[in-house]
């Protein structure tokens, strides 16, 4: 259901293997991309995650037995449900270790939101993206803060009418970073992206998403200033910062570098 590699670089890959549903969500899937993104998120040893899928589509969002399932449930557990998704989006936006996802085949609703989470996508040329939920006469909820956050309001567009939209609009959206003519050359973007990564301290990677997190849409104001001046404060008095500095004065290399 979600295969799981680290290599020697600390590059942990996440593959949704449920090729049969393309890659459809379903509880044991969302329960296991949650621990998956917490316990990998906290690892030391992990540098980078790459999300893809297997088979023919990325993700098709949700699973429809599992949807069929949640119409005779109750309101609250609907609700608890839901909050179970919601939960997986965020373990996955909030991520310390920076995000990359492999976009490829039909990437549908709740697979957008996927994509919506990572740091950096790429899609490969043919792949068609779809926001569809209005159509089964739902509503992209759950994943829509993520959504906004990534593409903003142009997703009024996509939200109300459900159609496909290709790699490139994609792109053009935001949703995705990269687009690649075919699968290796998706890869190789994969690893240009963490080939520069890998040059980077992990501290202040995480450190650095999590100002792109808090700070995103903020007014510039005294409490923000005063806010990024205390996070830079306390990044050049850590032994990291410490480290950086020195190695990048004396022309040497920080511990942190991967060849």
């Amino acid at each position: 259901m979600l295969d799981e590699s680290l290599d020697d670089y600390g590059t942990a890959r996440l593959t949704l293997n449920r090729p049969e549903r393309h890659n459809a969500f379903n509880a044991d899937l969302i329960a296991a991309l949650t621990e998956g993104f917490t316990r990998l998120g906290q690892a030391n040893e992990v540098r980078a995650i790459v999300l893809s899928g297997a088979g023919k589509s990325f993700s098709a969002g949700a699973d429809l037995d599992w949807m069929r399932a949640a119409a005779g449930w109750s309101a609250a557990e609907n609700e608890a449900d839901a909050t179970r998704l919601s939960d997986m989006l965020a373990a996955i936006n909030d991520c310390p270790k920076p995000v990359i996802v492999v976009a490829h085949g039909h990437v549908t609703g709740g697979g957008v939101g996927l994509v919506a989470c990572a740091d950096m996508a790429v899609a490969v040329d043919g792949t068609q993206f779809r926001l569809s939920e209005v159509r089964l006469g739902l509503t992209p909820a759950t994943i829509s803060p993520f959504v906004m956050a990534k593409i903003g309001a142009r997703a009024r567009r996509w939200f109300l009418t459900a159609e496909a939209f290709d790699a490139a609009t994609a792109q053009s959206l935001g949703l995705v970073d990269e687009v690649a003519i075919d699968a290796d050359a998706a890869e190789a973007v994969v690893a240009h992206w963490l080939t520069h990564i890998g040059q980077a301290a992990p501290g202040a990677v995480a450190d650095a998403k999590r100002l792109a997190l808090d700070f995103a849409g903020q007014a510039i104001s005294d409490e923000l200033r005063a806010d990024t001046a205390r996070r830079i404060a306390a990044r050049r008095t850590v032994a990291e910062g410490r480290e950086g500095i020195n190695a990048f004065l004396s022309k040497g290399k920080p511990s942190w570098v991967i060849e």
